[in-house]
């Protein structure tokens, strides 16, 4: 997993409360598990105005030019601004795989659904829960003709904005750790490999009928 420090990107600002996993990638799609190729597919059903299938080119497919990620101001964003319970709904992780096939490395929203929080971290995608009113703030900058850039600093815990004003978040000190050093999962098991290793041959030598 990448490794995550400071980070600057465009915000989009996604005006809408419980969205949920299958608004952010819907059930057709969820058959492959390979993590990569869902960004196309990203809010599917919101994006387009044609029905999405699975394998199916979304080059030519017609866009809805109501939906913020079609408006030429946030094409290139990264950073997702939305509002409260965000990844509510069932527990696919393909959630988190389309957001960040698409982009997206930073969410911030006043709450989101439990699971989906923690999947974010998992891969790659950090989560910022913010205050209503610092939501609110950051809606009337992003909506503005010409999109803000936010800056993002996880050591520090902090978000600048582009007047220079600083604001701060928390996260959760093991999450932090494991989206600085870049450690999903399998890659916190492998900082035992030795170890792993040591214990398997030991058990080889134990009960070599096991293998």
């Amino acid at each position: 997993m990448e490794k995550f420090t400071k980070f600057y990107g465009i915000v989009a600002p996604l005006d809408r409360s419980n969205v949920d996993t299958d608004a952010i990638i819907p059930k057709q799609f969820l058959k492959s598990i390979k993590r990569s190729g869902f960004g196309p597919n990203l809010f599917d059903e919101w994006r387009y105005l044609d029905q999405g299938e699975p394998d199916k080119d979304c080059t030519g497919r017609p866009l809805n030019p109501e939906f913020i990620l079609n408006d030429p101001r946030y094409r290139n964003a990264s950073i997702l601004l939305t509002r409260a319970n965000f990844g509510c709904g069932s527990s696919r992780e393909h959630a988190p795989w389309a957001l960040a096939d698409y982009g997206f490395r930073v969410i911030i929203a006043p709450s989101f659904a439990d699971i989906f929080f923690n999947n974010c971290f998992k891969n790659g995608i950090l989560p910022i829960v913010l205050k209503e009113e610092t939501i609110n703030y950051l809606f009337t900058e992003a909506i503005r003709e010409k999109p803000i850039e936010l800056g993002v600093d996880l050591s520090s815990q902090q978000l600048i904005v582009p007047a220079g004003e600083v604001l701060s978040f928390d996260v959760d000190p093991f999450r932090r750790h494991c989206l600085l050093e870049g450690l999903d999962d399998i890659g916190l098991t492998l900082q035992y490999r030795d170890e792993i290793r040591a214990f398997e041959a030991q058990r080889r030598k134990r009960a070599p009928w096991v293998f």
